[in-house]
């Protein structure tokens, strides 16, 4: 990084409890191949050389994850108490915290959920080097493939044009100044930083993101998951060929 080039921070909002996972905990925590969910999404974030830092931010009181990840918090690893109710407020928390610990108006920040443990630093990498010299930002996504049905009652109501469209998914990089700007005129509703950015009339670039790249939600899907991250390791240590 040359003298006076904007920094790039990841942001992790990791204070959800995961309700529909099914666990009774938090899903972040639930161990997939002898790691925490939330384990494996950072160790892909560490990977990516560009990032100055990596905040995670959770819930208040929260007392698993330095027990889970005792080597994170250092350098490039920090860790803030400060979530909210909901994700825009958890990530507005930790864009404040950022801010404390010095990042400036036209820093970077890449917004990843904790529940995309699949991310690969490669992809983070595609999208860094496609918004970097963006005016706005932008974000990985998938064009859709399937047919859209809208639902009423159960029953198919109609059947929805999928032309166009796609699924957005995290990291999702914009200016910090851009990004705190957007989400306070958005409120809490927002689901994700794209939608606070477009509500100020503006126009994020999509990304061509992955498949694996999804978020774990369902117990299927961490079941799936798993048997991902698994192969990934045996690749590694040598034991398929």
């Amino acid at each position: 990084m040359t003298a006076g080039e904007a920094s790039l921070y990841a942001l992790v909002p990791c204070a959800g409890i995961g309700a529909r996972a099914g666990l009774g905990a938090p899903k972040q925590y639930a161990l997939l191949d002898g790691r925490a969910l939330v384990a494996h999404t950072l160790r892909a974030l560490q990977a990516v050389a560009p990032l100055r830092a990596m905040l995670v931010v959770l819930a208040p009181g929260d007392d698993r994850f330095d027990a889970l990840l005792p080597g994170f918090a250092g350098e490039r690893g920090w860790v803030a108490r400060t979530g909210g109710a909901t994700r825009a407020a958890t990530v507005a928390a930790g864009l404040a915290e950022l801010r404390r610990r010095g990042a400036a108006d036209d820093d970077w920040v890449l917004v990843h959920d904790a529940a995309r443990c699949l991310l690969q630093p490669a992809w983070v990498e595609r999208l860094i080097d496609a918004c970097r010299g963006d005016a706005v930002g932008g974000l990985l996504a998938l064009p859709l493939a399937d047919t859209l049905k809208q639902d009423e009652a159960g029953l198919v109501a109609a059947t929805l044009d999928r032309r166009h469209k796609w699924a957005a998914q995290t990291p999702q990089m914009f200016r910090l100044g851009l990004l705190q700007r957007a989400l306070r005129a958005a409120g809490d509703a927002v689901t994700d930083e794209s939608g606070a950015v477009e509500a100020l009339g503006l126009r994020p670039r999509l990304v061509p993101g992955e498949l694996e790249n999804f978020k774990l939600t369902w117990p299927a899907e961490l079941a799936l998951a798993e048997r991902l991250l698994r192969l990934r390791r045996l690749e590694r240590e040598g034991g398929l060929r």
